[in-house]
This record gives structure tokens, C-alpha cells and sequence, in this order.
């Protein structure tokens, strides 16, 4: 493969209810693939059976390496259909990132323009730098407004390599993709690569979105998790760029 991903940063343990793995089995499983960092982001309240809020505030508890790999802890926030995050400021805070994304458990599709609107007042938040799966039909965007709005507020659309696997596929994703990436090279628009693992095995396993990304010739300057440290400063800078406002 072209391209080299350091980290992995949209994974749920069994915190998130519907997942298979511990934060230390997950960390193992990074270990073993050669991953500098291991990104947990949770499901937050909107998803059915996942943790309560009281967990985030409490990840300082966790330790910050496992198994040689740096851990960071995230999020995935739902997108709720008044363009509002489906968890509190009081605990996105202890957060070191967030992801957003519409899921059906807790969103009803309101066509592209009105989905895309929602996104991008998320996509606002000082704590918000990921959009997660941007890619199914069952909720559809506009995304030469979705990729724009992307770089304006310095966020990273993700290519989930879930979302291409055969048995998860979401509806007219590759084609999505296709026309999502094209969109990022020309307005220079970052991406991020990411498994969305939810069991162990799964951890790392990105070979479905590099194959993608390697298909459309994709710039590899405008991935942000091909290192930890383009990781990091990647994350921080969105908040060191408010501050100066």
C-alpha cells in the first residue's frame, strides 16, 4: 500500500454497548499491528446501551500508554436533528477530540441540504474535528457544501473502512467517497483513515479505504493520521486558532 496509518482513532470498546473488546485488549490488538496511537471514542447518549456521561469525565483515570501505544480518548457525538451535539459541553471538555455523526437510532433524515446544514453547525464546536462516515444514501449530503464547510471550520471528513466492508456497506458509499475525496483535493480539505473497530480483531484494519484512496490517486499531505505528531498538532490546532480570534 501508498499509504501508512499510524493511528487509529475511531474505535469502541464495550463501554459503547454494541462492541467486543476492552480499552486494554483494543491497545493490545494496536500494539500488534504496529499503531503509534489508539484513538477510544465511545458512542455517546442517543445510541442505545451506551455509557453513561458520568464516563467521560471520568477517562483521566485511564492510563495515557498501553502496550507501547499512546492513548487518546474521543467520542462519537450524534448529529441530533436541531443541528445540537447529543452530549453535553460539561463532559465533550474532558475529551482530547471529538468525532460527530448522523446515526438513525437517533436522527431522521431530512434530506441533503437540511443533513448538511446540521453538519456543519456540529462541525462548529471548538471540540468537534472529525465528521465520522459521511457516505450512505440513507442520509445524504451535499458535499461540495460538506467539504467547503470542512475546511472553513478546520475539520477532518472520515473514510470509514466499516462503512466499505461487504456485509456493513452503507448505500452508495463508494461512489460517495469517490465524489467526497475529489471534492477534498481540490479545496485541500483534510481527511482521516479509520477502522471504526468494535472488537479487537477489527483494530487498524483500514485495507478497504487505502485500496479507495490509492484508486482515486488521493493526496497523502491531507491525511492527518498518517503520524502521531500530524495527529496531535492536528487536533490542537482548531482550539489554538479560536483562541487567537
Amino acid at each position: 500500500m501508498k499509504y501508512k496509518i499510524a493511528c487509529d482513532i475511531h474505535t469502541h470498546t464495550i463501554a459503547s454497548g454494541h462492541a467486543y473488546g476492552t480499552i486494554r485488549e483494543m491497545a493490545k490488538a494496536a500494539s500488534e499491528k504496529g499503531l503509534e496511537l489508539l484513538g477510544i471514542s465511545e458512542h455517546a447518549p442517543g445510541i442505545h446501551g451506551t455509557c453513561e456521561p458520568v464516563y467521560f469525565w471520568n477517562l483521566k483515570n485511564v492510563p495515557k500508554v498501553l502496550y507501547g501505544v499512546e492513548i487518546f480518548h474521543g467520542s462519537e457525538l450524534n448529529v441530533l436533528n436541531d443541528g445540537t451535539l447529543s452530549l453535553s459541553d460539561n463532559y465533550i471538555y474532558f475529551l482530547d477530540y471529538g468525532i460527530v455523526g448522523i446515526h438513525l437510532n437517533c436522527y431522521e433524515n431530512v434530506g441533503p441540504e437540511k443533513n448538511t446544514d446540521n453538519l456543519i453547525e456540529c462541525m462548529k464546536h471548538p471540540k468537534v474535528n472529525f465528521i465520522s462516515h459521511p457516505d450512505s444514501d440513507d442520509t445524504p449530503v451535499n458535499y461540495e457544501r460538506l467539504v467547503k464547510a470542512a475546511k472553513k471550520y478546520d475539520v477532518a471528513l472520515e473514510v470509514n473502512n466499516s462503512s466499505l466492508v461487504e456485509y456493513y456497506r452503507r448505500i452508495n458509499c463508494h461512489e460517495n467517497y469517490r465524489t467526497m475525496l475529489k471534492l477534498c483535493m481540490e479545496h485541500r480539505t483534510n481527511i482521516v483513515v479509520n477502522s471504526d473497530a468494535h472488537d479487537p480483531q477489527h483494530v487498524g484494519r483500514v485495507n478497504l479505504a487505502l485500496e479507495l484512496l490509492e484508486e482515486v490517486g488521493f493526496d497523502e499531505e491531507l491525511i492527518v493520521n498518517t503520524s502521531k505528531e500530524k495527529f496531535k498538532e492536528f487536533i490542537t490546532r482548531k482550539t489554538r486558532n479560536i483562541k487567537k480570534m
